[in-house]
């Protein structure tokens, strides 16, 4: 098992960045889930569950790594109201380390793992159910293709809290996810109204060095401009990945969207049951600003919010361009999530793969045909015909409406590494991840401590990201 590869970069942007923090003494430690696959990519498969433990329960350093915690610093417009009162208030940055397998550098980060100077009156908890709901979140993201965060390791830890949301009181977890990085609009944003455009400029140029070279250029504007819209690019894959997936994040808000792009900060989240525009995952957003089909709107206004940040570095003209590559990325983006999704080669025209994305999208949204099931029944494509004929929406695709996304699937290969003859593709249903399996899979667990149906749910959406051919490489 090879050796984790360290680091500290963190520590080289300075204490106008983050505060040092403790973690949380906890009255107990129960191991409840680490990431096998990810925990080798990392060089940590090899720690017992005492080890484990230690360092994402009690959080004791990784040698060569972060001597003590960050709570990150950072403002944000939370569903478009400017809030200075943010911050890591109940997690910290508490180490970075190498992906073994392309040597990126990726970010451990926490969330629960007690009060920070961005706490306000919070208690920096989180409830064993939040924890449960975020694996689910990320392991059925990463199946179906999406850019996300991983949720690298969940310990409950003994407490009883109050929450107005759920039953109370209720069980205590701190979780560790795993992404490419920690930092956010809103760390820009902080800057901007604080007006420290010196700082601005340092994380920015830490930013391009530490995550994003592709966009160093030796001229401060130009590498503002390039890293906005090497940024856009990202974002705009990652929302495209959520519309395919039938995602709702739930909470858009700038605090929530990172440089590189990943999905991460799983709240109120939800799958849609069908391709509905309308579709929320938060009760509390009444207005409908981060629905289903209101995503890319969201995440292109946010974008704006880093234009903003970068204004006294570049020329304004510029980011105006520069935001421009959000648009053409989505579509790119959408069309590859697509054909991903359902196991196609892209058609040798391209006008062919535009007519059967809006050919396919509008079919969704017009029948209200179960989504998930959708994207089961024709991966492949015609190849795949006699299982479509077989499920349980097979009515929903003899009708005329249909008839248009057959045609145009005429046009269309399996991919290379579709695999159709995949046990899994024997099933007459697809796995889901709908809000009421999710608390299905948590009532056992909070009546009896059963943890049997969450762990088959998880063998369940790792049998579909072989299928999919979406599960994390091992390392060779």
């Amino acid at each position: 098992m090879p050796s984790p590869r360290t680091a500290a970069k963190h520590i080289e942007l300075g204490a106008d960045f983050y505060d040092i923090v403790a973690a949380a003494d906890f009255p107990k430690t129960i191991l409840r889930y680490r990431n096998r696959a990810w925990s080798d990519r990392v060089g940590l498969g090899a720690l017992s569950d005492e080890e484990w433990i230690a360092h994402f329960g009690r959080f004791q350093p990784l040698r060569g790594s972060l001597p003590q915690p960050l709570a990150l610093r950072y403002h944000g417009h939370q569903f478009r109201s400017y809030n200075p009162d943010l911050g890591d208030g109940r997690g910290f940055l508490f180490a970075q380390l190498h992906d073994l397998s392309d040597g990126r550098l990726l970010d451990l980060a926490t969330k629960g793992s007690g009060t920070t100077p961005w706490s306000r009156t919070a208690d920096g908890r989180l409830t064993l159910k939040g924890g449960m709901r975020e694996i689910l979140a990320t392991s059925m993201l990463e199946a179906l293709g999406v850019n996300t965060s991983k949720t690298f390791s969940l310990i409950e830890t003994g407490e009883e809290l109050e929450r107005g949301d759920e039953p109370s009181p209720t069980r205590s977890s701190v979780l560790v996810r795993l992404s490419h990085s920690h930092i956010r609009i809103g760390s820009f944003q902080r800057l901007l109204a604080l007006d420290e455009p010196h700082n601005i400029q340092k994380l920015l140029d830490y930013s391009v060095r530490t995550y994003l070279p592709q966009a160093w250029r030796e001229e401060t504007g130009p590498r503002a401009v390039a890293f906005l819209e090497e940024v856009c690019r990202l974002v705009a894959r990652t929302g495209a990945q959520w519309m395919a997936a039938g995602f709702v994040h739930g909470v858009l808000n700038t605090d929530n969207i990172n440089i590189t792009g990943e999905s991460f900060d799983y709240g109120p989240w939800r799958f849609a049951p069908t391709s509905d525009p309308a579709f929320t995952a938060a009760y509390f957003d009444v207005q409908g600003l981060y629905s289903f089909g209101r995503q890319p709107e969201a995440l292109f206004w946010n974008l704006s919010r880093l234009a903003e940040c970068l204004m006294p570095l570049a020329d304004r003209d510029a980011l105006e361009e520069a935001l421009k590559a959000f648009g053409p990325s989505l579509q790119d983006a959408f069309a590859e999530a697509l054909l991903g999704r359902l196991g196609l080669a892209k058609p040798a025209e391209e006008a062919d793969l535009h007519k059967f994305v809006a050919a396919f999208w509008g079919f969704l949204a017009r029948s209200r045909a179960p989504f998930e099931q959708t994207f089961f029944d024709w991966y492949g494509g015609l190849a795949s015909a006699g299982r479509a004929a077989a499920s349980p929406s097979a009515s929903l695709y003899e009708g005329e409406d249909f008839a248009t996304v057959r045609a145009s699937l005429a046009r269309f290969s399996p991919a290379e590494n579709a695999r159709l003859d995949h046990p899994y593709f024997t099933r007459r249903e697809p796995c889901t991840m709908l809000i009421d399996e999710v608390e299905a899979l948590w009532d056992p667990i909070a009546a009896s401590d059963d943890w049997s149906a969450l762990h088959a749910k998880l063998d369940a959406i790792a049998e579909m990201a072989e299928a999919y051919g979406t599960a994390p490489a091992a390392l060779t």
